[in-house]
């Protein structure tokens, strides 16, 4: 193994097994097959595979960007291919979906885990990133020739798929999509794949749209059927949803016809470089397939419901960029860290000997290195614990899943956006750690960092989550995810006080408490446009409590952990409450104080 994974083995293993209770998840009847010690070999498994194919692809393709060959096929190179064989062969994409579409019923608790060896070692290889979500909802919302036909291939890694919504005029507002969607023909409505239509228009920044590593790629494209004189009706309610493959397919997943999706362009991007991301072109063939015009798509469930169903997929985006983060956070950490060891200048604090020390000695490089450990394992222990609570929903009680569904509404926008925010402070750290060193392409942390900076755009901005956060999740069903989440927190704050950790325990309930005061001024008017003026500041203290609870209840684990990560576990949450935890109050207090300056300022000063 190499440094990346050496130091993230251990560290999930301990947030599997001593904190996350992996052993008494596998009890329950779904995950009979698999055992604790086959989810370590499992770990193992992707490591080794990870280190072999994933690091070298990741340098190789961030060099040698994808391209256009004369005959119009997206070129990626050789690395790339070897990793997406391994991958495949490795058989953990769609893992813990049912056996019967192809999965093998594994916890989504450790899927995750092994997606975040994969992501530590190759964020830039692969571009599979949203084609669980893409099967995923498939499986929830098509009809059974559409599961066969579009999702098991996926779950299988022979297609992969990608999520079309943005518009070059429209980007999150989706109501602005101007795509239309026609019946085929009378007869479009008995095609054994679902009612077929005919798409026309233009879709950008479509990560993994082309390229020739999978058989197919199954594009989920929003669009809106016209309404009776012709028009699109300027409405999200108006949007639906369509399975639009690269290649047409039988249901039995045949390849049959080149469908008329076309690339325009590969967008080329500051990091994140190995995976095409492009503009297409649905339907602009006179003489497309079959003969007609447009790009044949199959409806999904119901006309206007495709805005709902795209959720389910954004949901587990938005799951998935927040691991991506945690795992690039983390891949910085360790090669810091390693540099840190041996990387030899100074001298030693109050010593008399000339000779210089690792850098590891002096304080500063220690207040990095920890600010970098606890961003990453705290952002990649925050995705595990959302995992746990998936896995919940589909083996609890009634009442245990209405709590899983709870936190994982509330959560999921900050799993979103606290590890894009902050790991990106973290591989940024991880250059200062090398000094010039660092900002150069002979380590691989500045290329971590460029990777990085995409996750806070990706899937919804800090904006759209905080608006979704404060605006919607924090207020629901008359407040009952905020409420079930501080019951959690309650936990671990009575737990801690009666485990030596009575300073920390204090902390976060006072933390805590500020943020409901601050929830409760920010509504204090009735107004949706007082309350939302501040919710970004709202939502990165709503994320730093969120991640002072998760340190705090990582550290009461380490007490009773004989895990040589215990002692780390610790110092990190100790850090994190006496150097991040104060940040709060000061996000808070333009809440609190209702301050308009931003929603008020005219434009013209600026």
């Amino acid at each position: 193994m190499t440094t990346i994974q050496d130091k993230l083995i251990p560290a999930i293993e301990f947030m599997l097994f001593d904190w996350l209770s992996l052993g008494d998840l596998l009890g329950e009847p779904r995950f009979a097959e698999h055992s604790g010690e086959a989810c370590r070999e499992l770990l193992r498994g992707a490591s080794e595979i990870a280190a072999q194919f994933f690091e070298p692809a990741n340098r190789v393709s961030d060099v040698e960007e994808p391209y256009v060959d004369v005959a119009g096929e997206v070129v990626l190179p050789a690395e790339t291919h070897r990793a997406f064989a391994a991958y495949r062969d490795f058989g953990v994409m769609g893992a813990s979906h049912n056996v019967e579409f192809g999965g093998s019923q594994l916890p989504r608790l450790v899927e995750l885990a092994v997606r975040v060896v994969f992501s530590a070692a190759g964020p830039n290889v692969l571009p599979t990133l949203l084609s669980e979500a893409n099967a995923s909802l498939i499986l929830e919302h098509g009809t059974e020739a559409q599961r066969r036909a579009f999702a098991v291939p996926q779950i299988e890694s022979r297609f992969t798929g990608t999520m079309a919504m943005s518009e070059s005029q429209a980007g999150s507002s989706l109501a602005d999509i101007l795509t239309r969607a026609t019946p085929d023909g009378p007869r479009s409505e008995l095609d054994p794949l679902g009612a077929r239509y005919r798409l026309v228009g233009e879709k950008m920044w479509i990560s993994g749209a082309e390229h020739t590593l999978a058989d197919n790629i199954v594009h989920l494209v929003l669009a809106k059927i016209p309404l009776a004189d012709g028009t699109l009706a300027a409405t999200t309610s108006a949007l639906s949803l369509f399975i639009v493959p690269k290649f047409l397919v039988d249901s039995d997943s045949g390849d049959r016809e080149r469908n008329d999706v076309r690339l325009i362009s590969l967008n080329h991007k500051l990091g994140n470089r190995g995976i095409p991301n492009t503009a297409l072109a649905f339907g602009q063939l006179d003489d497309g397939p079959r003969g007609a015009r447009g790009a044949i798509g199959y409806l999904v469930g119901e006309p206007g419901e495709g805005l709902s169903q795209m959720f389910h997929m954004m949901n587990a985006a938005r799951t998935e960029i927040g691991l991506l983060a945690a795992s690039i956070g983390f891949a910085g950490f360790a090669v810091s860290l390693d540099y840190a060891k041996w990387r030899r200048q100074g001298r030693a604090r109050g010593g008399t000997s000339t000779d210089s020390v690792p850098i590891i000695q002096h304080a500063d490089v220690k207040r990095m290195l920890l600010a970098q450990k606890s961003y990453a394992e705290g952002g990649i222990a925050l995705a595990l614990y959302v995992a746990r609570l998936l896995d919940e929903q589909r083996t609890g009680d009634d009442d245990t899943v209405q709590h899983a569904t709870a936190l994982l509404e509330i959560l999921t926008p900050v799993l979103k956006s606290w590890p894009s925010e902050w790991c990106l402070e973290g591989n940024s750290l991880a250059i200062q750690v090398l000094g010039g060193a660092g900002y150069t392409r002979d380590y691989p942390v500045e290329q971590y960092w460029r990777d990085q900076r995409l996750n806070m755009i990706h899937e919804g901005t800090h904006g759209v989550q905080a608006l979704d956060l404060l605006g919607r999740k924090v207020r629901q069903r008359g407040g009952e995810s905020l409420t079930e989440l501080g019951e959690e927190v309650a936990r671990t704050v009575a737990a801690a006080g009666v485990a030596g950790m009575a300073d920390e325990a204090d902390s976060l309930a006072q933390a805590w408490s500020a943020v409901l005061e601050a929830t409760d001024q920010a509504w204090a008017t009735g107004d949706a446009s007082d309350a939302l003026a501040n919710a970004t500041p709202y939502l990165q203290a709503f994320g730093h409590v969120c991640l002072a609870w998760v340190h705090l209840d990582l550290a009461l684990a380490a007490l009773s952990s004989k895990h040589a990560e215990a002692a780390g576990r610790i110092a990190t949450m100790r850090y994190f409450f006496a150097y991040e935890v104060p940040r709060v109050y000061g996000w808070l207090s333009a809440v609190i104080d209702k301050q308009m300056l931003c929603r008020d300022l005219d434009p013209a000063v600026l």
